[in-house]
């Protein structure tokens, strides 16, 4: 029975995936971003409890890709889509065969699906990430509408639909990359096993204090930030 225990998480993350779809098909972003969050909590607890109790199977490695893809990858782009037609109105049909441009942010659910289907046969993935994982850029585009409803202030930086489609085509190119990114998965907890992790973990919750909702997108640039400056220095160090 306790073997079962991860996997009802991870449904747990698929049913908040499916909830934040409706919500944002109700015109919803901001329910839809508390789903997103709910979906992390879920994600973060079945990896945790698969490895606390030893109740790791394929059937789990299998069924939370299914459940990221929609919680991370399929319902982020939607929010994303409506974002985007929010911000460009007329604009989000001119140019050549008036092609429908806010479409462009479905690049995300596709490279989301390659990646989910690629780290789970890449056997170098046990212990960090090549390629952003699609949790992060949930928690980044989770945080749009949590900055817009909570901090107003920064409107004109969210609502910008050329910013939104460039980074929906960023991100996808970043989720299949071969960037090496380090995974907050910790073996032990002693200070000098994970002394990077740590610190960054630090950096977070002071940034949180500072900035509030407004400190997720740059937390996800960070990380990613950080772990490429980690992977230069081990380069250098061989």
């Amino acid at each position: 029975m306790k073997k079962e225990i991860p996997n009802l998480l991870t449904l747990g993350n698929l049913l908040a995936g499916c909830m934040g779809l409706y919500f944002v098909m109700q015109g919803n972003v901001l329910f839809a971003s508390y789903c997103i969050f709910i979906s992390l909590v879920c994600d973060f607890l079945d990896g945790f409890l698969a490895r606390l109790l030893k109740a790791y199977s394929e059937l789990g490695k299998e069924l939370d890709s299914l459940a990221d893809m929609v919680s991370f990858g399929i319902l982020p782009s939607f929010m994303l889509l409506n974002l985007v037609e929010q911000s460009c109105g007329a604009q989000c049909t001119t140019g050549p065969f008036g092609f429908y441009k806010p479409f462009l942010v479905f690049s995300l659910a596709l490279m989301s699906a390659y990646r989910l289907a690629k780290f789970n046969i890449d056997t170098r993935q046990t212990d960090s990430f090549i390629g952003v994982p699609t949790p992060a850029n949930g928690l980044l585009v989770a945080s749009l509408p949590l900055i817009l409803h909570f901090q107003p202030e920064y409107t004109a930086y969210i609502l910008h639909y050329q910013g939104l489609l460039i980074y929906s085509i960023l991100m996808s190119y970043l989720l299949v990359s071969e960037l090496p990114l380090m995974a907050f998965k910790f073996k032990t907890w002693s200070w000098a096993d994970n002394q990077s992790k740590y610190l960054f973990l630090i950096y977070c919750v002071a940034l949180l204090v500072m900035l509030k909702f407004a400190a997720f997108p740059v937390l996800v640039i960070s990380y990613i930030a950080l772990s490429g400056i980690l992977s230069l220095n081990k380069s250098f160090q061989k």
